[in-house]
Order: structure tokens, then sequence, then C-alpha cells
């Protein structure tokens, strides 16, 4: 993936983050294999030349809010995407909740798709939008546009919302393949719709920038 980001793609830098231990039907990483990946990722930043791979994860919101992860091996990532994977089924007011503890978690670096919908299959849990919107800006947790045409979630109907609030979006592919990063398109169609400009946009970032990004975040 990091060769094809560079090579085929033009790209600066990529950011790992498979699916955390909760995950188990995703061979989600147990904590030994967390530890694996990242002694595997140090070792191909030093032999990969123009590009940087950022150690990161998807780590599953639990029923509770909390991560599914210590605090000792969260704060070892460079960043950490929050998102709801199980337990879909719940009230408006229990889904805010929710999410609202998992975006006040100081390892929180990205809220991931916030409404866990997918287009023409399954509705999104309701959510306050405002509430989640707002404690995003407060915490300085970006929000991800997730570009899978199933997905475009966050909902283009709220970006400017976001903007408004001072919140950094991110459109990211959601790849588990190399031909993944192709459904970028979408994700840029739809932030476009939205009203997203690239000066709030994270991954649009230099490699300097969003480094300089994630660093403060984890201070």
């Amino acid at each position: 993936m990091a060769v094809y980001c560079r090579d085929e793609l033009k790209l600066e830098y990529l950011g790992i983050s498979d699916h955390s231990k909760t995950a188990v039907y995703a061979k989600g990483l147990s904590i030994e294999r967390v530890l694996q990946q990242h002694v595997e990722i140090d070792h191909l930043n030093k032999k990969i030349n123009d590009f940087h791979v950022f150690k990161g994860i998807e780590s599953d919101i639990l029923n509770d809010g909390s991560l599914d992860y210590p605090e000792e091996i969260l704060k070892k990532f460079d960043f950490v995407v929050a998102s709801i994977h199980a337990n879909l089924k719940m009230s408006e007011e229990k889904a805010t909740e929710r999410l609202l503890k998992a975006i006040e978690n100081p390892y929180t670096t990205m809220l991931g798709h916030p409404t866990g919908r997918l287009l023409l299959s399954r509705n999104g849990y309701s959510i306050d939008y405002r509430k989640v919107i707002d404690a995003c800006a407060a915490n300085n947790v970006v929000i991800e546009i997730n570009a899978n045409p199933l997905r475009l979630d966050l909902d283009w109907r709220w970006h400017q919302y976001a903007l408004e609030k001072g919140c950094w979006l991110s459109i990211n592919p959601d790849a588990h393949r190399t031909e993944g990063f192709s459904d970028m398109h979408y994700g840029v169609i739809v932030a476009r719709k939205g009203g997203l400009y690239k000066e709030r946009c994270l991954n649009a970032l230099s490699l300097q920038e969003i480094t300089a990004h994630f660093n403060s975040k984890k201070k």
C-alpha cells in the first residue's frame, strides 16, 4: 500500500488504521499484533524514501463510549480513529452519549463514519448532529468524510455546520486493498458538495503540516 500510494498516486504519506481488537470479524489487531505492526512500520519508514507511514488504528467505541485499548497502547499511535461498529440499535440519546464520551477521550484524533450508515442497505443510528459536531470542535477531534460510496458519512448536509464550528474534516478512503483508494473520488465529490475547502481538510495538509497536527494533538 505504501509503495502504491507513493508511486501510483504520488502521495507523501499514508495512515494505516486497521480494525482494533474488538472487531474480531475483521481480524482486528490484538495488542501483540499492534506492537508487531509498529515495528514493521518503523522498519518501512527507514527503508522507503520520500514517503511516510503513520501508525493509526480504527479503535472500536464500546457500548459505554470507551475505546477498546488501554491508555498505554493508545498513546503509541500517531492517530486514533474512533468508530462504532457494534450494538448499532440504540436511541438517539444513547448513540449521542456514546459518541460524546469517545470524542472526549484525549487519545481520539478523529471520529470515523459518525452514523454507521450503509447507503441502500442500513440506516445509520440517529444522533444529535449539533452536539456531536460541537464536541468535536471543543476537543479538537477531526470528523471523517468516509469516501466509501456506501457510506459518505459525515453526510454532506452537515459539512457547513462543522466548518462554521471550526472543525477539521478528513476525506478517508476506508481502503482495505489498493483498489479502495480510488474511492477517494467519491469522497472528494461529496466534500465539494458540502462546501469543504482544502484549508480545513486534514489530509490536504503537507507531510510536515499533518505531522505537526498529530503531534499537537498528542501533547
